[in-house]
């Protein structure tokens, strides 16, 4: 666009500025001049402004000469001037140009007496405007025209750097600039304009090229334009505040060290009051190998107990062969113990034992819950580290430690489950968090993302190998960063690359676990699928066509559904059979379906898999916990809230939020653990076992809150403080209030803490010794033994030897298994119990006398009154429920010693909790 129209008759008012005539340079200005009052004409951003203003000015110039020129043309006698009168007048209005540009910029209105001024400039106060006439130079003039030939040398020598950075930013600009300054340079006949005519359209295009290859290359940079202009941003802040670079990279250096160095003592330290804590409460080092891994129960003795396979085994590739083809554990069948039970931690820890050479230094007992205590250490740690990066304080990390540990009960199950799946894995999944935290924010630089992008990567794969549910939780987290995406509140980019390491993970993950059919048919798969292909589609489509619209609005529907078909698919095609009671499971859980089923009601009635008890939030409200996350859930899911609404409403986010913004929900890494904390305490809602994930998480985002300036700023937004500057008040509140829960937390919590680490307690259980004790010395080597699935997994460990079923509730079989032997504290006859035992090739029977006796507070959850509901033995009078059967309860019968139990089974060992019967393979009737 050209500065000024190309008219002769206004060029000739605005050199003999005859009155009447339009005010000269009424074009407003360009959006970048700058107002004096609101801005610097110094400093680092002052330069490239500067040189905007030089290219302006040199187009001004040549736009004046033209009009001069054009002017001189149209009036009669304004060529037969004296000579040099011509560019004398272009001299004189350029000057004028530049003066009143500047006066314009200034933000200075014309004044009344401008034409007089430019009349007394030129010296033709009494020139006729129809036929104006060249007056001799007034000797005023002369100090003006060299002025002005300073400024077109400057501009000569600037230029040309400028109007190339010019043409970078604005091409169409740029060639009509081009243009004009060749139509100037023809219009005056003077040499050296002829000289410059062909400089600019010559070397022009040539600029221009050079201008796209250059905005082309900035475009294929990693780095995004907020991560160049931080250290300038930077820089001109500490100017204003009197500091040195060099004293704010010390300062950030000091809160790094001392923050991560938090971070690790915290870890180390919470590792330690573990392994102090589990030797006072069990004297472990006082005590036989025999007792000590007695102390493992359930699940978490048949996890051990491969631990002492691998390293019993003469090499490291037998013993895993071993595992892979398994016949010695479970009797007449062959497993994939290392795939079925997720043996990876055990196989790490065996390798790791022998190949460190610890097998001289330390025991491999010590060895395998060092491991796990370590990994407790950087469970710590990684919560630490999130609450730092969410707050941008490391006293939030140290707040979320103190509350973690303080509420130890409800955060974690290593006190009596040590070698539990879920403690090995749990510490990979809150590392991923925590990079996936740092992933999410805005203005990352380039290597801080790549390094949390690798970090997501190997803790996501880690992660999966280590737990068969593990794909279940990456499923809750990949539908918050769905629910994320959908609402346009992080970049797509990033998020779809968490999409690809999904899949990457899935993949890698079927692939070494034995094509693992679980991986292909779980829910993550799917969705990452369909989401993929909604990315596609929506990136194939037309901007601006129907069905791009048409996309936008149906996205979630479209996923969903995608989702939904993708998952039945799979499941018509993909032979499967793990994990399929979870789903009848859900189903009776959520009131869709009523079974008699033993498996599925043992199942309702265990107590992870109940509603929390009132005792639960009673702990979190006394740790302070509680009404501190509450409080700050409401504050996120408000400002959340606003933002989906803007954003709905077509308001762009921001590139940076400020403090005194007040908008935390803007912040993607925020809005992420908003709606991730809302899903996982909807399933702790349902399901208390699942509180050992979300309690940490409550630990974490309320430490976050409680800390941040940025969440109070938001809060006194919507209160609108006038009495007190906010800023200063969310500054103070963000310190003085952790510092005041973390010393009411010391006070009420620290002696506790002390006297159980003080106090000397025991596991006893000298029934249970003397039984393994019997097994070892007096059963015959190749013997079966068959009882309570918690039991056989202590005698497997202990002895060796091999049993009838196994702890374990993620194969069908086993399940089965179960609940056949299971049937020994039912209502069946003598005859009936022998079947089932000899059909599993079992030669000893253990009755225990806690379940046979068993009272517990909820009647209907006990073993033989679910066993009566599965038989139905159960009769119904007046409201009542009644057990009956025309045989006697077999755990009770068989303890007369009469006919016919005597029959079929011979007591062999007894004690005040156990009764043990070798099964009679040559049926003696007696009367």
């Amino acid at each position: 666009m050209t500065p000024f129209p190309p008219s002769p008759s206004f060029a000739g008012a605005l050199i003999t500025g005859t009155p009447g005539s339009p005010p000269p340079y009424t074009r407003p200005l360009p959006s970048f001049y700058p107002n004096k009052a609101s801005f610097p004409r110094s400093g680092p951003q002052w330069q490239p402004l500067a040189r905007r203003l030089q290219t302006h000015r040199a187009a001004l110039c040549a736009e004046d000469h033209r009009l001069t020129a054009a002017s001189a043309r149209s009036v009669p006698g304004a060529a037969a001037g004296p000579p040099g009168g011509g560019g004398r007048a272009q001299q004189c209005g350029v000057l004028i140009a530049i003066e009143l540009r500047g006066r314009e910029g200034r933000g200075a209105a014309p004044s009344p007496g401008s034409g007089a001024e430019r009349a007394a400039c030129l010296g033709t106060a009494s020139v006729r405007r129809a036929a104006p006439r060249r007056l001799p130079r007034p000797a005023a003039a002369v100090p003006r025209r060299q002025a002005a030939r300073q400024r077109r040398q400057e501009v000569r020598g600037r230029g040309a750097p400028a109007r190339r950075g010019m043409r970078e930013r604005s091409r169409p600009r740029g060639r009509r600039e081009a243009g004009g300054g060749g139509r100037s340079a023809g219009g005056a006949a003077s040499p050296p304009r002829t000289e410059r005519r062909g400089a600019p359209a010559a070397g022009g295009g040539r600029r221009m090229e050079e201008g796209a290859a250059d905005l082309r290359q900035r475009r294929k940079q990693n780095c995004t334009e907020s991560d160049k202009m931080a250290p300038e941003e930077r820089n001109k802040e500490n100017s204003k505040l009197g500091r040195s670079p060099k004293y704010m990279l010390i300062q950030r250096f000091a809160k790094l060290f001392f923050g991560c160095l938090a971070a690790v003592t915290s870890g180390m330290m919470y590792a330690v009051y573990l392994s102090t804590y589990h030797e006072r409460k069990f004297w472990f080092s006082s005590r036989q190998e025999l007792e000590r891994e007695i102390t493992f129960q359930g699940d978490s003795a048949i996890y051990y107990s491969f631990y002492k396979e691998l390293l019993k085994a003469p090499s490291f590739e037998r013993g895993v062969y071993e595992l892979t083809h398994n016949n010695k554990t479970v009797s007449l069948k062959t497993i994939n113990a290392v795939q079925q039970m997720t043996l990876y931690p055990e196989l790490i820890a065996s390798v790791l034992y022998q190949a460190s050479g610890s097998e001289e230094v330390i025991e491999p007992v010590y060895f395998y819950i060092g491991i796990v205590f370590g990994l407790q250490g950087i469970y710590v740690t990684a919560l630490f580290v999130t609450s730092w990066v969410m707050s941008g304080t490391w006293l939030a990390g140290m707040l979320t430690v103190a509350w973690f540990i303080i509420n130890r009960t409800d955060t974690t199950r290593i006190d009596y489950s040590i070698p539990s799946r879920e403690n090995w894995a749990l510490p990979y999944f809150a590392c991923q968090v925590a990079a996936l935290t740092g992933y999410l924010k805005k203005n990352l630089n380039c290597s801080a993302e790549k390094f949390c992008y690798l970090l997501v990567s190997a803790s996501t794969y880690t992660f999966m190998m280590m737990w068969e549910y593990s794909h279940y939780l990456l499923f809750v987290q990949a539908v918050s960063l769905f629910l994320l995406d959908s609402f346009a509140l992080a970049q797509s980019e990033k998020v779809h690359e968490v999409y690809k390491i999904y899949m990457f993970s899935l993949f890698l993950g079927y692939l070494l676990q034995f094509e693992n059919s679980a991986l292909l048919v779980s829910p993550l798969l799917s969705l990452v699928a369909a989401l993929m292909l909604s990315k596609y589609l929506q990136m194939n489509v037309k901007k601006g066509t129907f069905m791009s619209r048409l996309l936008k609005i149906m996205y979630i529907y479209l996923v969903l559904t995608v989702t939904l078909t993708l998952n039945l698919l799979l499941k018509m095609f993909v032979p499967h059979k793990e994990n399929e009671h979870l789903l009848k499971f859900l189903e009776i859980k959520l009131g869709l379906n009523t079974t008699k089923n033993f498996t599925m009601n043992w199942l309702l009635c265990q107590e992870s898999l109940q509603a929390p008890s009132q005792d639960f939030f009673l702990r979190l409200t006394q740790s302070s916990l509680l009404p501190f996350y509450i409080l700050v859930l409401i504050i996120c899911l408000f400002s959340v809230t606003q933002v989906v609404f803007r954003r709905i409403c077509g308001e762009p986010l921001k590139e940076t939020v400020k403090l005194e913004d007040g908008r935390i929900g803007e912040r993607p890494e925020i809005v992420y653990h908003v709606i991730h904390t809302i899903l996982l305490g909807s399933l702790a809602m349902c399901l208390e076992g699942m509180k050992y994930l979300w309690t940490p998480y409550v630990c974490m985002l309320a430490a976050f809150g409680v800390c941040s300036p940025e969440l109070w700023m938001t809060l006194f937004k919507w209160l609108r403080l006038k009495a007190v500057h906010p800023i200063l008040l969310a500054l103070i509140l963000s310190m003085a209030v952790p510092t005041i829960i973390g010393f009411s937390l010391w006070k009420e919590f620290f002696p506790r803490i002390m006297t159980e680490l003080s106090e000397l307690q025991e596991f006893y259980d000298p029934d249970t010794v003397e039984l393994m004790t019997w097994i070892k010395r007096q059963a015959p080597v190749a013997a079966v033994f068959a009882g309570s699935p918690q039991l056989m997994g202590v005698i497997k460990l202990c002895t060796g030897w091999m049993v009838s079923s196994l702890p374990l509730y993620n194969d069908d079989d086993l399940l089965k298994r179960n609940e056949n032997i299971y049937q020994i504290y039912s209502k069946r006859s003598a005859e009936d119990i022998y079947k089932i035992l000899t059909s599993y090739k079992a030669n000893f029977l253990i009755i225990e006398d806690s379940i046979c006796n068993e009272v517990g507070p909820v009647r209907g959850c006990r073993v033989k009154d679910l066993l009566d509901i599965a038989n139905g033995h159960v009769v119904c009078e007046e409201g009542d429920s009644y057990a009956y059967s025309k045989y006697g309860r077999f755990c009770h019968e068989i303890k007369m010693n009469y006919s016919p139990y005597v029959n079929y089974f011979t007591r062999v060992y007894w004690n005040r909790s156990y009764f043990v019967y070798r099964i009679n393979t040559v049926i003696s009737f007696q009367s």
